[in-house]
């Protein structure tokens, strides 16, 4: 088995590993992406909204809620450098029901603590004038909220971690690992099996970030959480979408519910619902197929806000899984960044928990992994 020395080791090559391999690389280290599967973002990257959330749901002063602000302008900013697709389309958020207008005045509330101060109040008749087939008693109108293209993202990222002398390994699962004195040791599987030291590891693995964590010897284990996956399903909208705006109920608990998204060529899609998979669910085992039936359940929720869903005009279109550090009825943690402050160990950062709004986040999050590879331990 082959021996490597590397600088900097960043796993799983998703939106938010490649980020940091960007940020890493141009901060003058030699980095290495190891990624399991055969091309890059191919789990939870590709499998979302692809929406540019503006920061409006998050607890303020939480990391979802200053990464989400600060990523937001940094992702709207590259996307206009590197000419990524993406368009600032501005989201409606609606109460249908005089019951759910308190929480609507609370989540505008909430966006102004956060620093997300166009978030407007608009009566029944406002909305509808800017999308006459809503139906709901009140809205807020988010400008900053937008859609971006995740593939050319990635692509992009990618390509400018590799200007800067990054370098990507396809499917090169990492199986296990130590710490030593020299460093932090993995085990590096694929079809030329090697160990890598390395001075840095950013764990970005997503759904397998805790697992990752959970075989390297010498971390404490209970600086590793739990890894839960939940599953969500997305139906597209046969025909021309009757909205050029994205449209999100009120939402309830940690879950944002059936909303109305739009891809950059104008087709809608609605999603996801929430489907919490069975506790010894492996990653590379995910069914990703969408059952027809999950449909049945999309036409009442989405009539609440446009009565005008014809029947029969919801096709399944994907699924994608978050890769959730919490379990059904608990409630939704913080992102958890953890360096070696935390855990003790030199040169390791972990990413747990990197849901939504995670792609909106991305660049704010290889910002944070850089101020932390070097933390002192603790």
């Amino acid at each position: 088995m082959a021996h490597e020395h590397i600088d900097a080791v960043v796993v799983g090559a998703g939106v938010v590993g490649l980020a940091a391999a960007r940020r890493l690389a141009r901060a003058g280290r030699e980095v290495v992406v190891l990624e399991a599967a055969n091309a890059v973002g191919t789990v939870t990257s590709s499998r979302n909204s692809e929406v540019i959330h503006a920061g409006l749901y998050y607890p303020t002063g939480s990391l979802k809620a200053r990464l989400c602000v600060q990523g937001r302008d940094l992702l709207y900013a590259y996307c206009a450098e590197r000419s990524i697709a993406h368009r600032r389309c501005g989201k409606l958020i609606v109460a249908t029901h005089e019951g759910q207008l308190a929480g609507l005045k609370a989540l505008q509330a909430q966006a102004h603590a956060n620093g997300v101060h166009d978030v407007a109040w608009l009566t029944a008749s406002e909305a509808q004038a800017m999308e006459p087939q809503l139906q709901c008693v009140a809205a807020l109108h988010s400008p900053s909220t937008g859609i971006v293209d995740s593939h050319g993202l990635m692509l992009a990222l990618q390509g400018d971690a590799e200007a800067h002398g990054a370098m990507l390994a396809l499917e090169s699962p990492v199986l296990g690992g130590r710490i030593t004195d020299a460093g932090i040791e993995l085990d590096v599987g694929g079809a030329v099996p090697m160990t890598v030291l390395a001075r840095t590891v950013v764990n970005a693995a997503g759904l397998d970030a805790p697992a990752v964590a959970g075989r390297i010897a010498g971390l404490d284990p209970a600086h590793v959480p739990r890894a839960w996956f939940s599953k969500g399903s997305y139906f597209a909208l046969a025909g021309k979408a009757p909205f050029s705006r994205l449209v999100y109920p009120v939402h309830e608990g940690s879950w944002l519910g059936v909303h109305l998204t739009l891809d950059l060529g104008g087709q809608a899609r609605f999603g996801p619902d929430a489907e919490w998979l069975p506790e010894d669910t492996r990653s590379n085992c995910i069914d990703y197929r969408v059952d027809p039936r999950r449909g049945e359940a999309f036409y009442d929720a989405v009539r609440r806000y446009w009565p005008g869903l014809p029947d029969g005009a919801l096709q399944p279109a994907y699924a994608g899984v978050r890769p959730k550090i919490h379990g059904p009825g608990e409630p939704a943690p913080d992102f958890v960044i953890q360096g070696p402050g935390v855990h003790g160990v030199a040169g390791l950062v972990n990413l747990f928990g990197i849901e939504s709004p995670g792609l909106t986040s991305a660049l704010a999050i290889g910002e944070a992994v850089v101020g932390l590879v070097d933390q002192s331990p603790a």
